[in-house]
């Protein structure tokens, strides 16, 4: 039987994934754009190139690993891609839920990773677009005749959503910061698959006889750096519907009509051999530093896991930190010292101290 995971969760990139992936057939109901409104440019290539140019982000996605106990987490994210549905991953800080995004993007060699910081500020346009209206109106002031679209940049949201034949993968991250009408605003999108530039729309509709008018063609930024696109009419539609991860602490709920249109999961709290392998991948680099220290560092990750009956909170992050500190060959030399060390890095996220 042919095996159906995309993503396994260890950091590996299987060969060939990408045409799997570009075979890989919709549910009816989950269809969007036509295959002809994928542009025929250079775009994925230069996506690659970001890659390559952005080390910390690549290495976040080749460091991620989940344990193979963690089955519910590994198949929720492959149902998500097959049914074309975002993801809205919970858990405790450090489980990885921000990273599980990096290392999906990784694995599915799908570029960088488009990421929305979610405040109780953000607004549904902003995930979209920016219109710099006031640059508009200074360059008509100034008698600088420009394209509208020099003044319209696509955020994370909208750059997610252009068409393409491999979906891009979108972090909307701590959405439980939202106001509390945006998890709705996000339902028209998740469920059509387009949004509309007004701007656009209205320039594409006017009696001006420019070429950009009579074309209904505009260039606008994208969130991808030194990457621009053309926008037909000003409507954006997609054609493989994005990975999108959500995350939440968990600090509020989400009403009904959100929850039943994402696949839900929470993520695990590692435990002593899901550690150890997120330890060593970590430190991949320093392989025989990991082996003499071996014995330090099982007794640092006991450290770490203790007192879970006491609901004392750590991030993988702190224990990462403690053990890069406390086994170089210049780190604290008398065992005070040490546990000093240890007790400040390893300090309970519950802890007002």
């Amino acid at each position: 039987m042919t095996d159906w995971h995309f993503f396994h969760g260890n950091g590996t990139q299987l060969e060939g994934v990408e045409e799997k992936l570009k075979k890989l057939e919709p549910p009816p109901w989950r269809r969007f754009g036509k295959h002809e409104d994928i542009p025929d440019d250079k775009r994925w290539d230069k996506l690659m190139k970001l890659v390559d140019e952005n080390d910390k982000n690549r290495i976040r996605g080749e460091n991620f690993r989940i344990s193979p106990q963690a089955i519910d987490v590994i198949n929720a994210v492959n149902a998500a891609i097959y049914l074309r549905r975002p993801l809205l991953v919970t858990g405790k800080p450090g489980s990885g839920k921000t990273s599980l995004a990096y290392a999906i993007a990784h694995e599915l060699n799908l570029g960088p990773v488009l990421s929305w910081a979610i405040t109780a500020r953000s607004t549904l346009q902003e995930g979209l677009y920016r219109y710099d209206a006031i640059a508009r109106l200074q360059d008509v002031q100034q008698n600088e005749k420009q394209d509208i679209g020099k003044y319209i940049t696509l955020g994370a949201l909208g750059t997610a959503f252009l068409p393409s034949v491999l979906p891009r993968v979108l972090l909307i991250d701590e959405i439980d910061k939202s106001d509390i009408n945006l998890p709705n605003d996000l339902l028209n999108i998740f469920e059509e698959g387009e949004f509309l530039i007004p701007e656009l729309v209205r320039r594409a509709k006017s009696v001006e006889k420019d070429n950009s008018v009579d074309k209904g063609e505009f260039t606008v930024e994208t969130q991808d750096r030194d990457i621009d696109v053309v926008v037909q009419g000003g409507r954006v539609r997609c054609y493989s519907f994005p990975i999108i991860v959500m995350t939440s602490n968990g600090e509020r709920d989400f009403p009904p009509a959100f929850k039943r249109r994402c696949i839900r999961i929470k993520m695990p709290n590692p435990q002593s051999e899901a550690l150890k392998a997120i330890v060593k991948a970590h430190f991949q680099d320093e392989e025989q530093l990991f082996q003499d220290a071996e014995g330090k560092i099982d007794g640092l990750i006991n450290d770490f896991l203790s007192d879970k009956d006491k609901n004392t909170e750590r991030a993988t992050d702190q224990l990462l930190n403690t053990i890069y500190l406390l086994t170089r060959d210049v780190c604290p030399e008398s065992e005070a010292d040490k546990e000093s060390v240890k007790e400040i890095l390893l300090k309970s996220l519950t802890s007002n101290d």
